[in-house]
């Protein structure tokens, strides 16, 4: 698709789709969405941030919110080496020496009135935040100086940052800090939560295998290390894949135990169920 912004063609992204499910936790979906709504014609919509840990649902979660709205939503994957143009506007060499200008996720959602994801936002420098800063406040727009147009977000677009407590990240300049509200917090689920995102994720997994990593990931809770029920996903599954090279001459047990070695190291056998 392609879009003239001020005698300017753009040559947009086309929005992401993702098979997922938003399972449970239904306070932290309730915040977002209420985040993103507009009470009165005066009023603008928030950019929030979610927090937590790598692989607690922060990008799910605001995927799923968006697809509730019903809306197009396009997911910009932050990086230490992100640059402005890369936020807004790359300019590409095509035949004959001519430039094509490709938009990013972002103006193409705010082109077309979808919902903006920013993944893993803390990895990001601070020259690149700071040229969404206008984006962010009640002005609501991007400038591009590579293609010399200012592009104003559509008054449907919604945007929202996911962002991880580690220490792999930069911290925030006040002035984006600011503009990025509210801080959602996304903790670790339930077990009957967590169970449910393992039967969501794994529909085609054993019972006991979903038991046995549920109760895997809760005494890991408790003892508040990090595994989340993506480190979940990936054990249970493989303790699947090793059983069925097997032919089942292992143990479902045995399985999960070569499986939870082997994926996230020996100091996680101390939290595994006892038999």
């Amino acid at each position: 698709m392609m879009v003239d912004v001020e005698g300017v063609r753009l040559h947009l992204a086309h929005p992401d789709e993702l098979p997922v499910q938003w399972v449970g936790q239904e306070e932290v979906m309730r915040q977002l969405l209420a985040a993103w709504l507009v009470v009165d014609e005066r009023d603008l919509p928030m950019n929030p941030r979610l927090v937590g840990k790598p692989g607690v649902g922060k990008t799910t979660l605001a995927y799923a919110a968006a697809r509730r709205l019903g809306r197009d939503v396009y997911i910009l994957q932050a990086t230490v080496d992100t640059r402005p143009e890369d936020l807004i506007i790359t300019p590409v060499l095509e035949d004959a020496g001519k430039l094509r200008y490709v938009a990013s996720s972002l103006v193409s959602a705010m082109l077309r009135g979808g919902i903006a994801i920013i993944d893993e936002g803390n990895r990001m420098p601070e020259k690149s935040w700071a040229s969404l800063a206008p984006l962010l406040d009640n002005r609501r727009y991007v400038e591009s100086i590579v293609a010399g147009v200012k592009i104003k977000a559509h008054p449907d677009f919604r945007m929202v940052a996911t962002m991880n407590d580690d220490a792999s990240t930069f911290d925030l300049p006040e002035y984006i800090h600011s503009r990025l509200q509210p801080q959602i917090l996304i903790d670790f689920p339930e077990r009957s939560e967590e169970l449910a995102i393992l039967r969501e994720n794994l529909p085609f997994g054993e019972e006991r295998i979903l038991e046995y990593v549920t109760d895997f990931l809760q005494n890991a809770h408790a003892a508040d290390e990090r595994y989340t029920a993506r480190d979940g996903i990936n054990m249970a599954r493989f303790a699947m894949k090793l059983q069925m090279l097997a032919k089942d001459e292992i143990s479902y047990r045995a399985a999960l135990h070569t499986s939870l070695l082997e994926t996230l190291g020996e100091e996680a056998l101390r939290y595994a169920p006892r038999p």
